[in-house]
């Protein structure tokens, strides 16, 4: 016999009720959003209806408050960690994701090694941009599925951890996304604040840096897009009562000089030993410098100085080595081989290299991050679906970027290939566009958004 379906608790709203106010775009009370959720999670609103609600939201929009108060029901959905209870300052980052972003993997134990811990959860890449726990992975042995148990443990011993949503965290989340990205509710602006926030804030944290990409290698492709998530992100997480502020920064190419998860790895070592690509690692620096300055603010420390001051101790952690040892540490609490720190060639390794030349000779224009990222694709680097394998050894390596001289012949990008055959060369060829004129210097940071 089929299972007798839930109905909802005494007194609350229907289904079909919920999604016919929201279809004929009417704001929803607060009780009204907590019902929306506790019923689809005990079972009284099916996957269907909430596929429904999903769509009316989409096209009708949901007001300021109703994305708080959805944002905190789906929080509600799971545990609450409150760390900064007994680990403050706890200060995380998170990035709406773009081609060769590495930056957590470098950022999270730098700002650790100044004092601060940082607890990031993190997710897997799907389409045009790479994931954070896919580029850890393709450390030998490094456990993106610990437990709330373990998590907090490595925090309080090595002052970061990098981990995947739990179970526990924000359940309500992980059930919606996998509707909105079968139901075409991917793009909708208060359903991404919302499922970003629920599972951020339920660390329980002191403050957040948001890193909002924009261009042709993200997900927001203007500036006046990403603005506006990045304040509806700042607003709505600051009801709740984490002090959030935003960078709005470039994606139209490339961050640093690789594309791909192990390479990825390698550049963030690279970073740490203060070797690394210098758009990148300004970039960590920018954030890291947010991160301290929010640490500051919840500690009461007077702010005269406070910028100068926190760069001067992201430097002095990154040129006295502790942070390459923080992140060495950390890797082996998640059960990853901490010697791939100290020997990078220790990471998977793709069997073959092929060059991709300049057909010219001149000044390179740009690079363009989407057409790259759909190279990495075709090597091997990403997924296109959820069930996709990955291969962590390949992806792209850029030689040449915005600004430098070529000469005609001369290698512009490495493919790190598992196979010589089937190569997407001519499409990486199309990536990079060769003139005689230096081109204007990219803003690595376009805006800062606080509260």
């Amino acid at each position: 016999m089929p299972r007798a379906r839930k109905q909802p608790g005494h007194g609350q709203p229907s289904p079909r009720d919920l999604i016919a106010k929201k279809r004929d775009g009417q704001e929803h009370s607060e009780d009204e959003i907590r019902a929306l959720i506790e019923q689809f999670m005990g079972g009284a609103l099916t996957d269907y209806q909430m596929s429904a609600w999903l769509m009316a939201a989409f096209l009708q929009g949901l007001s300021e408050r109703e994305t708080v108060h959805l944002t905190r029901a789906m929080l509600g959905s799971g545990q609450a960690l409150e760390l900064r209870r007994t680990l403050s300052p706890c200060i995380d980052k998170h990035s709406t994701g773009g081609v060769g972003d590495k930056l957590s993997i470098p950022l999270a134990p730098l700002v650790a090694a100044t004092g601060l811990k940082v607890p990031m959860i993190a997710g897997r890449g799907l389409g045009h941009t790479g994931g954070t726990l896919d580029k850890l992975e393709s450390i030998p042995g490094y456990d993106v599925r610990l437990g709330v148990s373990r998590f907090r443990q490595i925090l309080r011993k090595v002052g970061a951890s990098i981990i995947g949503q739990t179970d526990a965290i924000a359940p309500a989340d992980r059930r919606m996304y996998a509707l909105r990205d079968v139901t075409g509710t991917v793009e909708s602006r208060p359903l991404i604040v919302a499922s970003i926030l629920s599972k951020k804030l339920a660390a329980g944290l002191d403050g957040l840096v948001l890193d909002v990409k924009c261009g042709r290698g993200a997900f927001m492709q203007t500036q006046s897009t990403a603005r506006a998530l990045a304040r509806d992100l700042v607003r709505v997480a600051t009801q709740l009562g984490t002090p959030t502020v935003a960078l709005v920064t470039n994606m139209d190419e490339p961050l640093g000089t690789t594309i791909g998860n192990a390479l990825e790895v390698r550049e963030s070592i690279d970073i740490l030993r203060g070797q690394g690509p210098p758009d990148s690692t300004e970039l960590v620096l920018l954030l890291g410098e947010e991160m301290l300055l929010l640490a500051e603010k919840a500690e009461e420390k007077p702010a005269r100085g406070a910028r100068a001051r926190a760069r001067a101790r992201l430097e002095e952690a990154l040129s006295s080595g502790r942070a390459l040892e923080v992140l060495a540490r950390m890797v082996a609490a998640h059960g990853g081989d901490p010697r791939v720190i100290e020997s990078p060639q220790r990471l998977p390794r793709a069997r073959h290299r092929i060059a991709v030349r300049a057909a010219k000779a001149g000044i390179v224009q740009s690079v363009d991050a989407r057409v790259l990222a759909e190279v990495a694709l075709a090597l091997g680097a990403g997924r296109r679906r959820t069930e996709d394998t990955i291969d962590p050894a390949v992806g792209v390596e850029l030689l040449k970027k915005r600004g430098d001289r070529v000469a005609r012949g001369e290698e512009l990008l490495l493919l790190h290939a598992r196979t010589k055959t089937d190569l997407p060369l001519a499409q990486a060829a199309r990536s990079v566009v060769i003139g005689a004129r230096a081109p204007a210097q990219l803003a690595l940071v376009h805006e800062r958004i606080d509260s």
